[in-house]
């Protein structure tokens, strides 16, 4: 799973408006990818109707709940360290109840609650809607758990609150789980097999976004090439679909037009695909719409044929490469990020030059790039002995962000002279004075204020740009205001 890891908000407890006759105090943060964040919006919906109100103070809280993460080693620990952190306060607080979420719910389920007897509450990705079960039994004096995989679970009938939201971008959740089984990756046992949403479900959660004034919207998935509804149903059960189904499914290419094409003042992306199941549609009508941000986050994870099948990466170096090379010609203006993985079981030198020459060939704009660690649960750490030196995975991942600095840096270049249209989301960090915002392009643009505010879509000139940002001055509202 992807990518958008913003280490800013990892660990935010989350507030939403309070209801007066809410009396109960929930205290929940997420730590990992947005699929988290998001689904700490669904929870957050669903117990609000149960007599919760959020709070950021821990030391109020009746029940505290950590959406968790089990993709990167980071965030497991940094989860165990806030456990001990809840249970410190528990113990001046001996009413409250801790809940873990998540990821890490669903693979140490029986550590937290039978051996270390650290939490109260565990619930699996899936099990959200048995919240108010499960809180009923944690009330009563038992420890709640429910990890149970859905193969029909979307949450398409839940409106989730927005929650810390700047009120211009939201995430919208199209597909749960995945079918793909990369052998570093704990997401399918994790989070399940792939499933999508109803599609008429997708475009009331977006009408009523647009309608309350959003600006951007993400469509958001483990995989989002892979959406696919036919009437419900898991994706790999398609071929026993009947005829009328068939005819009448809706995949992401289709899924993306009639958003764009409703829409057409609404700023889309979507995050993450996957190179075996992007296809050619999906770039047509990313060109089609204007609306439609050009900007794909394409992991790679490796650029050596060896690796790639090592990683059970369901496509070659070569087909990568035809795929980029598609994009470019008919989005010439499309930026394109990576997810690389660095130090997978067995790799050698020439395959760590495979995936710097894959990086020369592409020319990322952005990346995000790590030393591999054994994740328990995955074939590979089933399978593989995690053989590389610590030093050696250090050194070739330094190789790879300078490269990627360099690369960012060129891309960054070719925009000072230009003007683009840039969406504002909020204060520079740098500078109170300054507007920060985004391109079509993902990327971060910063201005001074003026009379601009947030929300607005402004022509912004490029003077000039570091290797993360660009930096100009406003020129005159976009026509897409």
């Amino acid at each position: 799973m992807e990518k958008i890891i913003d280490e800013n908000i990892q660990g935010q407890p989350l507030i939403l408006d309070q209801k007066e006759e809410n009396s109960r105090k929930l205290f929940i943060e997420s730590y990992g990818c947005q699929m988290n964040f998001s689904d700490s919006e669904i929870v957050a919906s669903i117990l609000a109707k149960e007599g919760f109100n959020t709070t950021q103070n821990l030391e109020d809280a009746d029940l505290v709940l950590v959406n968790t993460c089990s993709i990167r080693e980071k965030a497991e620990q940094t989860v165990r360290k806030r456990l001990e952190k809840y249970n410190a306060v528990k113990k001046i607080n001996p009413s409250m109840k801790v809940g873990v979420l998540g990821c890490m719910a669903e693979r140490l389920k029986s550590k937290f609650l039978e051996e270390e007897k650290i939490v109260d509450l565990v619930v699996g990705p899936d099990a959200y809607k048995d919240l108010p079960n499960l809180i009923e039994e944690v009330d009563a004096g038992r420890n709640a758990v429910n990890v149970i995989l859905s193969k029909e679970e979307t949450y398409g009938d839940i409106s989730p609150v927005r929650l810390q939201s700047n009120g211009v971008s939201a995430f919208v959740s199209i597909t749960r789980g995945c079918d793909n089984m990369c052998t570093f990756c704990v997401v399918p046992f994790t989070r399940g097999r792939e499933r999508s949403r109803d599609p008429q479900s997708i475009l009331k959660e977006i009408d009523d976004l647009a309608n309350k004034n959003f600006k951007e919207i993400t469509l958001l998935g483990q995989n989002v090439d892979s959406y696919l509804w036919y009437g419900g149903g898991l994706k790999k059960d398609f071929d026993k679909a009947n005829d009328f189904q068939k005819a009448t499914a809706v995949n992401f290419a289709k899924l993306l037009d009639m958003v764009a094409e409703k829409h057409p003042k609404l700023r889309l992306r979507f995050t993450t695909s996957n190179p075996q199941d992007m296809t050619l549609d999906v770039i047509e009508v990313m060109a089609k719409h204007k609306n439609i941000c050009k900007y794909i986050h394409l992991p790679i994870q490796s650029g050596s044929d060896r690796i790639l099948k090592e990683m059970n990466r369901l496509h070659t170096r070569q087909e990568y490469f035809d795929l980029i090379d598609n994009i470019k010609r008919v989005i010439p203006e499309c930026a394109i990020s990576q997810d690389i993985i660095t130090g997978f079981p067995t790799e050698t030198e020439e395959d760590h030059k495979d995936t710097l020459s894959l990086m020369e060939y592409v020319k990322y704009d952005y990346g995000f790039m790590f030393a591999y660690s054994e994740r328990p649960g995955t074939l590979a750490a089933r399978k593989m002995e995690d053989d590389i030196p610590e030093d050696i995975k250090k050194r070739r991942l330094a190789e790879i962000i300078e490269l990627q600095r360099k690369h960012s840096e060129q891309r960054h270049h070719a925009f000072i002279g230009k003007t683009v249209e840039v969406l504002i989301e909020k204060s520079s960090k740098k500078s109170d004075a300054h507007w920060s915002g985004r391109t079509t392009q993902n990327t971060v643009a910063v201005f001074p204020k003026e009379n601009y505010k947030i929300g607005d879509f402004v022509m912004v000139q490029i003077n000039e740009c570091t290797s993360a940002t660009l930096l100009g001055e406003a020129v005159e509202y976009s026509n897409n205001n």
